[in-house]
C-alpha cells in the first residue's frame, strides 16, 4: 500500500489503501464502535451485515493503517441496488423530494469511520475521495446522522447535497439525511 499524497491526510504517517475488510472486520468495528459509541451487541450485529455487504462482487474497502499496521480508519461501499435494504427504506423519503433518481447508478459509501484519535487530519477526505474516483458511477450516496457534525461539514465540503432529512431507519435512535454528490468529489483549492 502505498502512501496517499495529493491531497492525503495531514499526518504523513498514515497510509491509504485496499484492504481485505473482511479479514480486518473485528478492528475496523472497534473503529466504528469508538467513533459511534456501540455497545458490543450492536458491534455483533453490525459484524454479520459488514460481511454480508462485502460478498458483492463491487464491494470496495479502503483502509487507513498506521506504520505498524494498526487500522484507524475505513471506508467501504458498493454499487445502490433498490433491492438492498437501505435502499427501500430510503426511497420512499427521496421519492417525497423528487430525488429518487440518485437510487440509479450510484455508489452507496456505506461506512466511513476514523478513530477519535486520529480525527481532524484529512483522513476521512482521503479515505472517502479515494474509493469514489476508482468506481465508474457518475455519482454517490450515502447517509449521515441527521445533525450538525463534521462528517456532515465534511460530505458538504466535498460536494454532498442533502437529498432527504429525518430519514429514520428500523432501531437507530436518531434520524438520518440522505446525501448525494456528483463524481468526482470536490477537492480544496490551491
Amino acid at each position: 500500500m502505498a502512501p496517499v499524497t495529493a491531497h492525503g491526510p495531514a499526518d504523513p504517517d498514515i497510509e491509504v489503501g485496499p484492504i481485505d475488510l473482511a479479514a480486518r472486520v473485528d478492528e475496523a468495528l472497534h473503529v466504528q464502535a469508538v467513533a459511534f459509541g456501540l455497545s458490543q451487541d450492536e458491534v455483533d450485529v453490525r459484524r454479520h451485515i459488514v460481511l454480508r455487504h462485502l460478498d458483492h462482487p463491487q464491494a470496495r474497502a479502503l483502509g487507513a493503517l498506521t506504520p505498524d499496521g494498526r487500522l484507524v480508519g475505513f471506508v467501504y461501499g458498493l454499487p445502490n441496488d433498490r433491492a438492498h435494504w437501505w435502499s427501500t427504506v430510503v426511497e420512499p423519503h427521496l421519492r417525497a423530494t423528487g430525488t429518487d433518481g440518485w437510487l440509479d447508478d450510484s455508489f452507496v459509501i456505506t461506512e466511513l469511520h476514523v478513530h477519535p484519535d486520529h480525527q481532524q487530519r484529512g483522513i476521512g477526505r482521503t479515505l472517502i475521495t479515494t474509493i469514489t474516483d476508482a468506481v465508474p458511477q457518475p455519482r454517490s450516496i450515502l447517509s449521515a446522522i441527521d445533525r450538525d457534525s463534521p462528517a456532515r461539514a465534511l460530505y458538504h465540503a466535498l460536494g454532498y447535497r442533502d437529498l432527504a432529512r429525518r430519514v429514520v431507519f428500523p432501531s437507530a435512535p436518531l434520524p438520518y439525511a440522505v446525501m448525494g454528490a456528483p463524481l468526482p468529489l470536490l477537492r480544496p483549492r490551491g
